[in-house]
């Protein structure tokens, strides 16, 4: 299966507080927060939800194409991408535009206050879709991840038109997008992914109830942090995975990124969707334990051990031969 995983492209600032955000807001005064947190960890790392999906992949033994905008300071970036299998030439290089920014500090309680800077990210929306499919010799799958909202309607119109499967996953951008905007993006998936939160903030901005969503996508997968995650249809029962437990958190960016690699990696594979979301989960504690999105170390023994703790031997047998590529 060829995918082409459209989403931001981005560089990660990482901190961490050594407190609790939540102690540091006054009750009544809401209104006008005026807070500095002192962060006592920094972490420069690559990221991008586009680019953090399409480096899983890649890492499960896949050849994503990442479809995206990004710098003239991309050069270095590109390489390491590229290396461990991610197809780059689709990223469209703006010529004067820094590639874009995302600032996160972290409190003791996972907590997260983030900030992003769209930067080139702003030209995606120049990218043609049926160019790329024509380059690299047909795709069967477009994710259209958080990017610029006009690149992410694009790219959706785009791949209906083509009749290419589409895997929804807004999330971010669903606080900026508008009712219309939203409804595009959803309906006539066959994958829509989000995670609790947004699953309500998507059924409030559309207007549509669970049944609603259900009648227009295939498959509603969302993901519930230590709760697991839930694969809901309209067709079969609700599916919930517990989450693969750890001992050992680092830092929760990228890992819902993690989650959404494993589990097409699992589509790709022809696998159900209960083995689908159980190698998801297992990648997305992988994560959850390293400092940065793309800085994890993967070994075909380990990934197959997690799935035998958390699932039982039959899911780790399952899917322990599919692993054989991962590097």
């Amino acid at each position: 299966m060829r995918i082409a995983v459209t989403g931001s492209i981005a560089t990660d600032h990482l901190m961490v507080f050594p407190g609790r955000f939540t102690d540091q807001l006054i009750e009544g005064q809401l209104d006008r927060v005026s807070l500095s947190f002192l962060a006592d960890r920094l972490e420069v790392r690559r990221g991008g939800v586009g680019a953090n999906i399409a480096f899983g992949l890649a890492r499960l033994g896949l050849r994503p194409v990442l479809v995206g905008a990004a710098g003239a300071d991309f050069a270095e970036y590109d390489s390491s991408l590229r290396t461990v299998g991610v197809d780059t030439s689709a990223v469209r290089i703006s010529e004067g535009l820094h590639t874009a920014r995302f600032v996160c500090t972290t409190d003791t309680d996972q907590n997260q206050i983030a900030t992003f800077y769209a930067g080139a990210m702003a030209e995606a929306r120049l990218i043609d879709l049926p160019e790329i499919r024509r380059t690299v010799g047909g795709l069967d799958l477009v994710l259209v991840g958080a990017d610029d909202p006009q690149a992410m309607l694009r790219h959706t119109t785009a791949a209906h038109d083509l009749d290419i499967d589409v895997a929804a996953d807004p999330s971010q951008q669903l606080a900026r997008l508008s009712t219309q905007q939203t409804k595009r993006l959803v309906d006539g998936a066959r994958w829509l992914f989000t995670n609790e939160y947004e699953a309500a903030l998507l059924q409030e901005r559309t207007g549509w109830s669970e049944s609603a969503v259900l009648q227009r996508v295939g498959v509603w997968i969302v993901t519930r942090g230590a709760d697991g995650v839930s694969v809901l249809s309209s067709a079969a029962p609700r599916l919930d995975v517990p989450a693969v437990a750890s001992e050992a958190i680092a830092d929760p960016t990228g890992v819902g990124d993690a989650f959404r690699a494993g589990f097409l990696a699992g589509v790709a594979w022809e696998q159900p969707y209960k083995r689908a979301a159980q190698l998801g989960c297992a990648l997305a504690t992988v994560v959850l334990e390293s400092i940065g999105t793309q800085e994890y170390k993967l070994l075909p023994a380990d990934l197959v051990t997690r799935l035998d703790r958390a699932y039982g031997r039959t899911a780790a047998r399952d899917l322990e031969p599919l692993l054989a590529a991962v590097s």
